[in-house]
């Protein structure tokens, strides 16, 4: 087209008007699409402003994409959760955003790339310290313990409160149970309760070489300031980026958790960069090559049986699903619960501040916890004991009607 366009501004320096069937012939094209551009018509423009579908989720978006740390994979999981299918492909949605000008480009260094051959290979690390807050504005500050087997690149996610070695052991004997077996190998970064830095240098401690010894594989550890050695549980830690995308998305700890097991279920079922197929179907050949877990005996003598959970603002925390109250005191630390027939015995470090018996009712007070909640909403309080026991009856009453 540039040569019509070229013959017909030479036509029009020389004030001549051209033969438009003539042209056509010259240049293949329709008569009247030389008459069109002999009257002014430029063409197609390069960059059509075409409306997205995505347009009325501009705001959301764009509120998503300002979290600090997020990615556009994030925002993406995150709007496709509330909103379904109808928000499309996520090709689309990474070349809205950049068209958008909501996200700008990142300059990645590259690093070595190494594989391993079934079963050979697992690598830990954490995703540590995340802070996001539930609808009610209460924080969470969120460790996820992140296993990946080297072959298949398999993920293993789970939540934590702490990161300690007892965590650590914890978490690896729930990993090994969740793929079927034990690696001969689990490189992990050098952190504190696997490796003691001692003047001669680094040292795995010697609680871990016991437990790596009992469940049959060798420990290897990053080199200081080598994180790329680990780079396939790295990459990893970015699908928990994710998580950036659910501050003040949900409505409590239960349900915080139960969004980590939704993203590893994606990361473990989407074709992965690098294989170009699910982890899941490499898995599948992969666990055939894992060792057997040792005797029971062993396995049960590195579990603790408590239950840590976070005391929530309404002086109660969650056991299986129901609430069960503990003193206003622990609002917001984390407290032990210990099984024993059908009690709840609730420990704050050695101390027992809480029993219940365990029921099927959704929420559980005690009638001091109680009293002590609401005392600083009563002013009167000579009828603090007769308020609180109607409520707690109407509570009772509302929750056996099954509207809880």
């Amino acid at each position: 087209m540039e040569k019509v366009k070229q013959h017909l501004e030479m036509l029009r320096g020389m004030d001549l008007r051209p033969n438009f069937s003539e042209l056509a012939r010259i240049y293949g094209i329709d008569r009247r699409t030389v008459k069109k551009y002999w009257e002014g018509y430029r063409g197609k423009p390069k960059k059509r402003n075409k409306s997205s579908k995505l347009d009325k989720y501009f705001e959301k978006i764009s509120m998503l994409m300002s979290i600090k740390g997020i990615t556009i994979r994030a925002a993406y999981e995150r709007l496709r959760d509330e909103e379904g299918g109808v928000v499309g492909t996520y090709s689309n949605f990474r070349k809205y955003v950049k068209r958008k000008g909501l996200r700008p480009e990142k300059k990645t260094k590259g690093h070595p790339r190494f594989e391993t051959l079934p079963g050979i290979q697992a690598q830990v690390d954490w995703k540590e310290n995340m802070r996001l807050h539930s609808k009610d504005g209460e924080e969470f500050v969120v460790n996820v313990f992140n296993y990946k087997l080297g072959y298949s690149r398999y993920c293993y996610f789970e939540y934590r409160q702490s990161k300690t070695q007892q965590d650590i052991f914890e978490c690896l004997i729930n990993a090994f149970k969740t793929t079927g077996g034990v690696p001969q190998e689990i490189l992990f970064d050098n952190m504190k309760s696997v490796v003691d830095i001692t003047e001669s240098g680094r040292k795995i401690n010697n609680k871990m070489k016991a437990f790596a010894r009992d469940f049959g594989f060798k420990i290897k550890v990053c080199k200081p300031r080598h994180s790329y050695t680990k780079g396939k549980v790295e990459s990893a830690n970015k699908f928990l980026n994710w998580l950036l995308a659910y501050d003040y998305a949900f409505e409590s700890e239960e349900e915080l958790k139960d969004i980590i097991r939704r993203i590893n279920r994606k990361v473990n079922t989407q074709i992965s960069q690098a294989t170009n197929v699910p982890p899941l179907l490499l898995f599948q050949k992969e666990k055939e090559y894992l060792s057997h877990l040792p005797r029971r005996h062993i396995v049960e003598s590195y579990v603790d049986h408590s239950v840590k959970v976070k005391v929530q603002k309404d002086s109660l925390i969650y056991y299986k699903g129901n609430k069960y109250s503990v003193p206003i005191e622990y609002i917001g630390k984390t407290v032990n619960l210990k099984i024993n027939e059908n009690y709840l015995y609730v420990y704050y470090t050695t101390e027992l501040i809480a029993v219940h018996e365990i029921t099927d009712q959704k929420i559980n007070y005690l009638s001091n916890h109680y009293m002590a909640l609401m005392r600083k909403h009563i002013k009167d309080s000579s009828k603090l004991k007769e308020v609180c026991e109607n409520n707690l009856n109407n509570l009772d009453k509302f929750l056996r009607e099954g509207n809880v």
